[in-house]
C-alpha cells in the first residue's frame, strides 16, 4: 500500500469511527434527552401520527382524537372536561400524560407488546394506526351524583363496589379542564399549565390519590376497633374509663370528646358507644392499651403504607412506624402524624363490608383493539384480608348504629340501613395554632348486602373553619351520592 492510500484508509476509518460513536451516542445515550427536548418537533409530530384510543365510560368517549389541521394531525378532546379530568387527566404537546392518558399511554398509542401482531397486520393491510380503546369503571350516574353532591367544596369523593374494588366515581374539587391542556400551541399549554400549578387551590391534584394528605380524624377509629376485636380480647361491650378529659401521659397535653365532657352518661363507655358517638377519650385508652404495633399491623392490612395503584399511583397513607405513648394514644383517633386518602379510607369501609377482605382498587374494566379484538379484561384482585367475618359483623353493627342513632345520624336514608363512620380531623398551622378542619365520611349500603362503598373528603373545614365537622357537611354529600346510585 503506497503512502498516499495509505492517508487515505485512516482517514476513511477515523470518519467511520467519528460516525459510528456520534451514531451511538445519539440513539443510545442521548435518545432520551433528545426527544424530550422541546425543540425536537420530528418527535413530537410523530407521537401524534396515530389516532390514539379513546378512554370510554360506559361505552361513551369522554376522550378521544378527532381529525386536526396542522401537523398534529390529531387533536385530543375531552368531554365535560372538568367533571372527568381526576379520570383521564391530559395528553399534552409538551410534558407527560397524567391521568389514564398517562398510566394506560402504552395501550392508547398503540405500543403496548401486547398489540404488536395487531400494529402489523394494519401494516400488511395497510390500514391507519390507530390505538386501543381503555374502557373505565366509572359510573355516570354515580360521577355525576359526586360532583353535584360536592357543590364548592374543596374535597374528594370516591364511590367503590365492596365486593370487587371497581372504582365507580372518582370527583375531586377543583377541577380542571384538560382541554385547554391538549391544544396544539406549546406555548400556551405551558402558560395555562403554570398558572394551574400556581393556582393555590391545587385544582391539579386529585384529592382521592394524593397531595397533601389528610389526618382521617374519627374515620381510623374503625381501623383501632378492628385491631381490638381481631386481638380476641375486647368485645363490642368491652368498657373503659369515662372521664370528661384525659391527660396524655408525660405531657400537659389534654384530650377531650369532640362535644366536651363524657361520653354519655355513666363512670364507664363500652367500645360500641364509644365508636357510635364517635368519642375521643375511650379510644385513646383502647390504643394505649393495644400499642402502636398492634395498630401499625392492622392499618397495613387494610392498605396503609402501601403504595397501590389503579392504574394511576395512588399515594401511601400513613401510619407513622415510631410511636411512644401520648403519640400512639393520638392515633388512635385519626390524629399526630397519621394520614390517609379517600381511597385508602374506601378501602377501609370496602373491607368490612366485603365480610373483611380488601380488594385492590382498580379504574380499568377493559382494553379493545379498534377491531373490538379484547387486550385485557379487569379481574378482581385480592389485597388481602384484614379481618375476619365476625369482626367486619360486628363492626358493620356498630356503623349502622352511628348513623341509625349517633354520630353520623346526617347520612340516614329512609328504608336503608346505611352503615357509616364520620372524622373532623384538627390540623396545626406551622404558628401552632389551628387550621380549618378536615371533614370526612366513610361508610357503605346497604348494609345487609353491600353494594357501595363511599368516602368523602371536604377541606379547609368546608369554609366555616374550626366550626365544621363530618356530620355537618360530609355526611348529608354521602347521602346524595348513595341515594343516587341506589336509586338508578
Amino acid at each position: 500500500m503506497n503512502r498516499e492510500l495509505k492517508r487515505v484508509s485512516i482517514v476513511v476509518i477515523v470518519l467511520f469511527v467519528a460516525l459510528f460513536t456520534s451514531t451511538t451516542v445519539i440513539q443510545a445515550v442521548a435518545a432520551d434527552q433528545l426527544g424530550d427536548d422541546s425543540r425536537n418537533t420530528r418527535t413530537l409530530y410523530e407521537s401524534y401520527q396515530v389516532e390514539r384510543g379513546p378512554i370510554l365510560v360506559a361505552g361513551t368517549p369522554v376522550a378521544s382524537s378527532t381529525p386536526a389541521n396542522d401537523n398534529y394531525k390529531w387533536q385530543r378532546t375531552y368531554a365535560n372536561g372538568p367533571l372527568y379530568a381526576p379520570v383521564t387527566g391530559f395528553f399534552p404537546v409538551n410534558g407527560e400524560p397524567t391521568g389514564i392518558e398517562g398510566s394506560m399511554n402504552d395501550y392508547l398509542s398503540g405500543t403496548a407488546n401486547s398489540q404488536f401482531l395487531t400494529k402489523l397486520e394494519r401494516i400488511f393491510t395497510g390500514q391507519k394506526p390507530k390505538g386501543a380503546a381503555v374502557q373505565v369503571s366509572i359510573d355516570p350516574v354515580a360521577q355525576q351524583a359526586a360532583w353535584d353532591a360536592l357543590g364548592n367544596f374543596t374535597g374528594a369523593v370516591v364511590v367503590t363496589e365492596p365486593k370487587t374494588g371497581r372504582i365507580i366515581a372518582q370527583v375531586s374539587k377543583p377541577s380542571f379542564d384538560p382541554n385547554t391542556l391538549a391544544v396544539h400551541d406549546t406555548k400556551q399549554v405551558d402558560s395555562t399549565y403554570d398558572a394551574l400549578v400556581k393556582d393555590p387551590t391545587d385544582p391539579l391534584i386529585d384529592r382521592n390519590r394524593g397531595g397533601d394528605l389528610n389526618p382521617p380524624g374519627s374515620t381510623f377509629k374503625l381501623v383501632i376497633v378492628s385491631a381490638a376485636l381481631e386481638s380476641g380480647r375486647y368485645t363490642p361491650e368491652s368498657t373503659f374509663p369515662n372521664p370528661g378529659s384525659l391527660t396524655l401521659p408525660g405531657t400537659d397535653s389534654v384530650v377531650i370528646n369532640s362535644g366536651g365532657g363524657t361520653c354519655g352518661p355513666g363512670a364507664t363507655v363500652t367500645i360500641a358507644d364509644a365508636l357510635r358517638l364517635s368519642c375521643n377519650i375511650p379510644m385513646a385508652e383502647l390504643g394505649q392499651q393495644l400499642g402502636d404495633r398492634a395498630i401499625r399491623d392492622q392499618a397495613q392490612k387494610y392498605g396503609f403504607n402501601v403504595e397501590q395503584h389503579i392504574p394511576m399511583t395512588v399515594e401511601k397513607s400513613v401510619y407513622p412506624a415510631v410511636a411512644d405513648t401520648p403519640q400512639t394514644m393520638l392515633s388512635a383517633f385519626g390524629q399526630w402524624e397519621v394520614r390517609a386518602t379517600p381511597i385508602q379510607m374506601a378501602m377501609v369501609s370496602a373491607a368490612i363490608a366485603n365480610g373483611g377482605i380488601v380488594m385492590q382498587p382498580g379504574m380499568v374494566d377493559q382494553v379493545t383493539n379498534s377491531d373490538l379484538s379484547v387486550v385485557s379484561t379487569f379481574e378482581p384482585k385480592q389485597f388481602g384480608r384484614a379481618i375476619s367475618k365476625e369482626t367486619a359483623d360486628a363492626l358493620t353493627k356498630m356503623m349502622v348504629a352511628n348513623v341509625a342513632d349517633g354520630a353520623a345520624d346526617n347520612a340516614r336514608i329512609d328504608g336503608v340501613d346505611v352503615a357509616g363512620k364520620t372524622g373532623t380531623a384538627e390540623n396545626i398551622g406551622a404558628d401552632g395554632k389551628a387550621d380549618p378542619y378536615t371533614l370526612w365520611f366513610t361508610g357503605f349500603a346497604p348494609a345487609n348486602d353491600p353494594r357501595f362503598a363511599i368516602t368523602v373528603l371536604i377541606e379547609d373545614g368546608g369554609g366555616m373553619g374550626t366550626n365544621g365537622y363530618g356530620n355537618l357537611l360530609a355526611a348529608p354529600v354521602a347521602k346524595k351520592v348513595l341515594e343516587a346510585v341506589l336509586n338508578k
